[in-house]
């Protein structure tokens, strides 16, 4: 892959390359398969599930292509598979499973309902305006709960539910670990690069007195492995091929060479029609929010307004 590589994630923030879990699992699957590539951060549209994306010579692929970005790395981009020979095994499938399920909702849950969502709000929409920022983090918070089924009634039951699930998880996941450098047959494979990404942000972005960040901590092992990998792939000196860009636009495509041959797998996807509608989306973004606050903010006055005045109308009646 001689190509100018790049992989556009979220911010940095909290002392990692990307807040995002998402964008990381993907960075730390890169540096496991050893492509070189380019960081570049996406500053416009935060809640777009497109980031992360890779762009590779003239095409690029997306986070939410197919079954993420992940597998389109690997069977769109040439990117080595790291789950060959393994994928098909059981304690593969359950430990994907673990993982993206059992630890990614209890992430979530901490992330956007636990105390006051200040990591989650740091890691996506911190550049935005406030009172922007704060509507899309609100209505983030709104969607787990009806993910999760989470109402008034039920919410600490729910809540022993996902951390008793995080218990049984780690306790797997430390068991499968034991002493090894890696979860399964002692060698890299997606798995850990999705795990990696989970320990990451649970020791680097969650509190102290986060019940998730507690739970981790218990298990010396995972920690460790968490410990090594930011060791090696982020507290290192980055190499030429990956130091960090930032752009205000949908892609990096602006500013890399024009010369840029096209990848001999042929893609299934130009980047050219895609991009031109992400760039669309992006420039209006900002403006059509802002416009949603404005008629927010001006139908709640008038409601206030009005039941001021069925108040004072009340008022006079009983006189």
């Amino acid at each position: 892959m001689a190509e100018l590589n790049t992989l556009v994630v979220r911010k940095p923030c909290f002392g990692l390359p990307t807040g995002c879990p998402q964008c990381l699992s993907a960075y730390i699957y890169l540096k496991f398969a050893q492509i070189p590539f380019h960081l570049d951060f996406h500053l416009n549209n935060p809640h777009t599930d497109q980031i992360p994306y890779f762009e590779y010579g003239d095409c690029v692929v997306y986070n939410n292509n197919k079954e993420g970005i992940v597998e389109c790395l690997k069977k769109d981009v040439g990117v080595v598979d790291l789950d060959n020979g393994v994928s098909t095994l059981p304690e593969w499938i359950s430990t994907k499973a673990i993982l993206t399920t059992w630890l990614a909702d209890a992430l979530a849950y901490e992330l956007w309902l636990g105390g006051e969502c200040s990591s989650a709000y740091s890691i996506y929409y911190s550049d935005l305006p406030w009172p922007l920022g704060k509507i899309l983090s609100w209505n983030k918070a709104h969607w787990v709960k009806l993910k999760h089924g989470i109402t008034n009634d039920n919410a600490e039951v729910k809540k022993g539910e996902i951390y008793e699930r995080v218990n049984s998880a780690y306790d797997t996941l430390s068991s499968c670990l034991g002493e090894q450098n890696y979860l399964l047959e002692n060698r890299p494979s997606s798995l850990d690069a999705i795990f990696l990404a989970h320990g990451l942000v649970v020791l680097q972005a969650l509190p102290e007195s986060s019940v998730l960040r507690i739970k981790f901590s218990e298990h010396a092992n995972l920690v460790r492995y968490v410990q090594q990998c930011k060791t090696e792939f982020i507290e290192a000196a980055p190499s030429p091929s990956s130091v960090p860009q930032f752009h205000s636009g949908s892609s990096s495509s602006a500013s890399r060479s024009q010369s840029s041959s096209k990848p001999k797998n042929k893609p299934k996807r130009e980047k050219t029609q895609e991009e031109k509608t992400f760039k669309r989306k992006a420039k209006y973004f900002v403006v059509a929010q802002l416009i949603a606050v404005v008629v927010f903010l001006t139908l709640v006055t008038t409601f206030d307004d009005a039941e001021l005045e069925l108040d004072d109308g009340g008022f006079d009646y009983d006189e």
